[in-house]
């Protein structure tokens, strides 16, 4: 399958209604009412002149690019306080784990919805919800506390975003195939779009915000969506047998990296036009992409090689890190950017690892199936979701 800087075409929305095969879905469960709304950050006027220009955040090199918020020292103010936790959604056993990196031991256990995903960091920083993917809600946490809420109702949970400017939450329903677009505080229904994209996954932003690119893992394509008018914008196909998973932007606002579980590795595609510029092998089973505390770095999650690869965002790859009889998968980057925290997926167990060595500094046993941890609080102005895509 060729690589380099192959154009792969971007066939338009009205082309792509066609083989939209829909999965069956799981057991519903009825929850509690909604909790407190709280009021949303807002971005900075410059961003939103930015976005309404269609620029991809004014010169993002230039202000230290598209994490320039994300650096060591740069808490927001609703989060500086806030107790540092590790929260681990255990997919198998229907809980959450909390650590405290500290002492490095789980220091709290609590009961969620069936097949907990994803813990997810609200735009405003001010709670974060637990994705319970077959239990059909969102579980709230305090972090102040730690401790969870009552839960809301949600159709399909598998995954959680935020939009730029926090105009909505998207629930990512894979198995109903579709994007819900709701209210980002009470999770009300605002609009549903079905999309042509089994197995939808994992996004990230354009720059600007005015575009998201969506992973299909079951289907070989990503997908693009005008945020805005929440519709679908197209499609990139890409080689056959691909798995594309977890999706991130580079810094200076670029290029989307995209791991791809199937061909061991990351796709480098162009945000502002959507073609294939490359793939940088990284091992098997790549999976989860973090970015580094002073944005240089690419932290690539490699599952079944028990790896975790560092890559420059030339696509160069600079280091090669080994968890022995490990299975890295997703989770997220201390607030002093010393330590990467990760779920062993297959192990029932979570790494800390030492940024600067890659050493272990702790495996820590947690429920069954951890999935996606998200470490707490982290700098940025808000979240755009996932595991923490803060900005």
């Amino acid at each position: 399958m060729p690589h380099g800087r192959r154009r792969v075409g971007l066939v338009v929305a009205a082309v792509m209604a066609a083989g939209c095969g829909q999965a069956a879905k799981v057991n519903r469960s009825q929850v509690g009412p909604h909790p407190r709304r709280s009021r949303p950050a807002v971005p900075h006027h410059g961003e939103r002149a930015a976005a309404a220009r269609g620029s991809p955040a004014g010169d993002a090199s230039a202000r230290g690019g598209v994490y320039r918020a994300d650096r060591v020292g740069m808490l927001a103010p609703v989060v500086r306080g806030v107790r540092a936790r590790v929260y681990v959604p255990n997919s198998e056993a229907n809980s959450v784990d909390v650590i405290g990196p500290r002492r490095m031991r789980v220091v709290r256990r609590f009961a969620v919805g069936a097949l907990p995903q994803h813990v997810t960091p609200a735009y405003d920083l001010r709670r974060l919800w637990v994705d319970n993917d077959q239990g059909n809600s969102l579980t709230p946490i305090d972090p102040a506390t730690g401790r969870p809420g009552r839960a809301v109702a949600v159709s399909d949970p598998y995954n959680l975003y935020f939009t730029p400017g926090a105009g909505s939450a998207i629930v990512v329903a894979e198995a109903l195939q579709r994007l819900d677009f709701r209210s980002p505080d009470r999770m009300r229904l605002r609009r549903s779009l079905p999309v042509p994209c089994p197995g939808v996954d994992h996004m990230d932003f354009t720059a600007d915000g005015r575009y998201l690119l969506a992973s299909c893992e079951f289907g070989a394509r990503m997908i693009r969506v005008d945020v805005r008018h929440r519709r679908l914008a197209g499609i990139l196909r890409l080689p056959a047998g691909s798995e594309p998973q977890d999706v991130k932007l580079s810094a200076d606002g670029h290029v989307f990296y995209v791991a791809d579980k199937a061909r061991g590795g990351v796709y480098r595609i162009d945000a502002q036009h959507p073609r294939l510029r490359g793939f940088v092998s990284t091992g098997a089973g790549a999976h989860g992409l973090y970015v580094s505390r002073d944005a240089a770095r690419l932290y690539v999650t490699n599952r079944d090689a028990g790896t975790v690869s560092v890559l420059a965002w030339s696509g160069r790859k600079v280091q090669t890190w080994r968890i022995p009889g490990g299975s890295p998968d997703m989770g997220g980057v201390s607030a002093d950017g010393r330590t990467l925290w990760l779920t062993g997926r297959y192990d029932s167990e979570v790494y800390a690892i030492n940024t600067r060595t890659g050493r272990l500094r702790a495996r820590i046993r947690v429920g069954a199936g951890p999935h996606g941890l998200s470490v707490f609080p982290q700098p940025g102005r808000y979240s755009l979701g996932h595991t923490g895509a803060f900005r």
